[in-house]
């Protein structure tokens, strides 16, 4: 089981790390949309399209790798004063309840969508340039699959913490410096003697 939920959390990473490339697009159609919009006065037609797709495709496929990494918004404000096991009850039972019905439904009409859109060949309504979204919603239900996939491999996860009293590591991947400096050890900071001129 271990290896099941490491490959899964790995196929996740991977995921999430090649479309984080979709930033980079972003953020250069963006720049040249600003410069040749307001240096050159000639703007174009497409970038508005290429930033709205590539936000989406970013936003979709970021979700189970933020799930593999337990980085989605929690409310915890009695959860982390529960014991591991409890804690570990509290997410299976709500992995069941709310997270496979909804990701579910996110699949199915997904999938409904995105062949739709592959039948008529779709294309943007708001784009004068008339680029083609059918690929772009091919991404509702294949990021439904894989958080679907995510979901198994963290009720995996739960189920041995319920069992053992501790919760699997993860694989690692960047961390936030708020992070890091929680766990950093403090004794191996450099003191500073704030008294001397």
């Amino acid at each position: 089981m271990t290896k099941f939920v490491y490959a899964i959390e790995g196929l996740s990473l991977w995921v999430g790390r090649a479309f984080g490339w979709c930033i980079l697009i972003l953020t250069l159609s963006v720049s040249y949309e600003v410069f040749v919009r307001y240096v050159l006065n000639a703007p174009t037609v497409w970038s508005f399209d290429v930033m709205v797709q590539m936000y989406g495709a970013l936003f979709l496929m970021a979700g189970p790798y933020a799930l593999a990494q337990d980085s989605h918004v929690r409310g915890d404000v009695f959860y982390r004063l529960f014991s591991v096991r409890w804690q570990a009850r509290v997410d299976f039972a709500l992995y069941i309840l709310f997270f496979f019905p909804g990701i579910l439904a996110l699949f199915w009409y997904g999938w409904e969508i995105a062949s739709d859109s592959w039948r008529y060949k779709e294309v943007s309504p708001n784009s004068p340039a008339g680029v083609q979204i059918y690929f772009f919603k091919t991404l509702i239900p294949l990021a439904g699959a894989l958080l679907l996939l995510q979901g198994a491999a963290e009720m995996v996860r739960c189920w041995k913490a319920m069992r053992t009293g501790v919760w699997m590591e993860r694989l690692d991947d960047v961390r936030e410096t708020e992070d890091m400096l929680m766990h950093m050890d403090t004794d191996k900071i450099p003191s500073v003697d704030v008294t001397k001129n």
